[in-house]
């Protein structure tokens, strides 16, 4: 009989791709979501509707319905902001074999920006549920608590950057492809240095697979990404991967500090320096093999170019992240620090002349 796993969420990015490998496993795939994004499903894969932050409705949609396994990637503050988490919880005990919740890296205490690498017995995020890290860490000590006591089998994965086919996060990869690609200008902060780490969408959801059938992962806590580096490293290896030599503009601090916001992705940014370590999962899961992150960008950007996203002219837009980008405002800012050094230049060899 094949696993009967449901998938809450389900319609864009790791939820889309999520299916997608649950059906290749040869699960019994369902989604519960409200029903508004638009998607095309599998044959074979079912749709309850169901809006999350009413917990009666979901129980309602779910009926006498039980599951093998279920996937939460729809778990986080924009979408479930408000949810009374214990009773939203209650609905699926007595009736799951495994509760695998996508957390992030945000569910971390941020004050450890800076320290070199987290791992998942260190402090989580205490801000509470109305930020999204906060709302993150509140939902990994529910259903925590709820598997450590066999109440609702369960384990929490945290993955960092997610990156490749149809990332809803539009300043990160996609925008990069089409700086270097349309030779633009690549705005660097902080001289690069920013570290991240970074893990391909297909592997988030290989390892997801693999620990809802794991009875060890029960009540534990896995970092799911696969390479961290710098900025720099990022800009060169993905110039690489189009061929091209990237135009790189680093933005000197004092005039970071002048701009009402930032010209590049969010993870360049000092709020993002941080790495996780995967040595608990590599250690669980040693079949795993992930992408490195030359491979995976190289994938992504063949599917970037297949979907003829190379020839877009306008910026892409996502009501839940609103990320994107602005290469109109990134040229300007790249023509006034160039403005800047050259009058520097001009100052500085006044004064030795």
């Amino acid at each position: 009989m094949n696993p009967r796993s449901l998938v809450l969420g389900g319609s864009v990015f790791v939820g889309r791709r999520l299916v997608d490998a649950l059906v290749a496993a040869g699960h019994d795939v369902t989604l519960l979501n409200r029903g508004v994004t638009p998607v095309e499903l599998p044959p074979g894969v079912g749709a309850l509707r169901a809006d999350r932050t009413k917990p009666e409705q979901v129980a309602e949609a779910l009926g006498a319905s039980e599951w093998d396994s279920v996937f939460d990637v729809s778990g986080f503050v924009m979408a479930a902001g408000g949810v009374d988490v214990d009773s939203f919880l209650d609905v699926f005990e007595s009736r799951t074999g495994c509760y695998l919740y996508v957390s992030s890296i945000m569910a971390y205490d941020q004050g450890l920006l800076g320290l070199f690498p987290w791992r998942e017995d260190m402090a989580t995020n205490p801000s509470g549920p109305s930020s999204y890290g906060g709302f993150k860490a509140v939902v990994e000590a529910a259903l925590l608590s709820r598997a450590r006591s066999r109440r609702l089998p369960g384990a929490v994965v945290r993955p960092a950057a997610i990156y490749g086919p149809h990332n809803n996060i539009y300043d990160m990869e996609t925008a990069m492809w089409l700086r270097l690609a349309g030779h633009r200008p690549v705005l660097i902060p902080h001289s690069g240095l920013v570290t991240a780490s970074y893990g391909h969408v297909d592997d988030l959801c290989d390892a997801m697979i693999a620990l809802s059938r794991c009875a060890s992962a029960v009540g534990e806590v896995f970092n799911v990404t696969t390479s961290a580096l710098t900025v720099n490293r990022y800009v060169e290896t993905l110039a690489a991967i189009v061929g091209v030599e990237p135009y790189v503009v680093e933005i000197p601090d004092d005039t970071l500090a002048e701009l009402p916001t930032a010209p590049f992705g969010h993870l360049f940014g000092r709020a993002h320096h941080a790495v996780l370590s995967t040595v608990k999962l590599e250690e669980a899961l040693p079949q795993l093999q992930p992408r490195s992150f030359e491979r995976g960008h190289e994938e992504t950007y063949e599917w970037f170019k297949s979907m003829g996203w190379d020839r877009l002219d306008t910026p892409l837009a996502d009501p839940v992240w609103h990320s994107s980008w602005d290469f109109a405002w990134e040229a300007e800012v790249a023509g006034r620090v160039s403005a800047s050094r050259h009058r520097l230049s001009t100052q500085t060899g006044a004064t030795l002349s």
